[in-house]
């Protein structure tokens, strides 16, 4: 009886798991792109796991996304099983500038922008050239070496303790994962020992203060 009701459970709990993520294939913009159910985008090219198309707001004269098919959230959703996924979105990246006339590869920009800098939540790589003719105006969104955009290399490097992956590029390389679990309890203890450091002083000088006030204050006598 037990076994059963365990197995009715999970069987419920699979099924939310697969809705909650069908749902969002329904909703997900690029998911919709993916299925050619936009009909106001082109897609440039494709393949059975893979789709590209261009920005609807570019940077430069050459800017494209290629997008997996696959609802994947963003880069801090990747980890080592997903190198060669990234790999073959640059190459189709880069067969796309070819096909366009684009063969230097030294002008050439593709990265991913990282939570909260987002604007569709579905995993997509910006393919940009030539980098000298980005637009100033846009140029802060493509700056390696920032927290925003994270540049992509030939490969990624594998994992990190946390196993996601870390992009690298010539920002010198940037974690395109969540903070380390150390880093995460390092600053947790930098903030309570402020806290208590500061609390301590806090109360310290307000005895002080009450302390003095009672030393100072003068008696009043009240007719009997």
């Amino acid at each position: 009886m037990e076994n059963s009701a365990g197995d009715t459970v999970q069987q419920r709990d699979d099924n939310t798991e697969s809705d909650s993520s069908s749902d969002m294939e329904d909703i997900c913009m690029f998911c919709m792109i993916a299925k050619n159910q936009d009909k106001d985008t082109e897609i440039v090219k494709q393949d059975s796991e893979l789709v590209c198309f261009r920005d609807i707001n570019p940077a430069a004269p050459h800017h494209y996304l290629v997008v997996p098919k696959k609802h994947i959230v963003s880069c801090f959703s990747l980890f080592k099983e997903h190198v060669k996924l990234v790999e073959r979105m640059a190459e189709m990246g880069r067969a796309v500038l070819q096909e366009n006339g684009i063969t230097n590869p030294n002008d050439i920009r593709m990265g991913f922008h990282r939570p909260p800098y987002i604007s569709v939540p579905h995993l997509h790589l910006h393919v940009l050239a030539p980098t000298s003719e980005i637009t100033d105006c846009m140029a802060h969104k493509f700056t390696p070496g920032t927290m925003r955009f994270a540049t992509r290399e030939l490969e990624c490097r594998r994992q990190t303790e946390d196993g996601g992956c870390v992009w690298g590029g010539e920002d010198g390389g940037l974690s395109g994962g969540p903070p380390s679990h150390f880093t995460v309890l390092a600053l947790l203890l930098v903030f309570f020992s402020f806290f208590f450091f500061t609390s301590a002083v806090g109360t310290k000088s307000y005895t002080r203060e009450t302390q003095d006030i009672q030393d100072t204050a003068p008696v009043i006598f009240l007719p009997v």
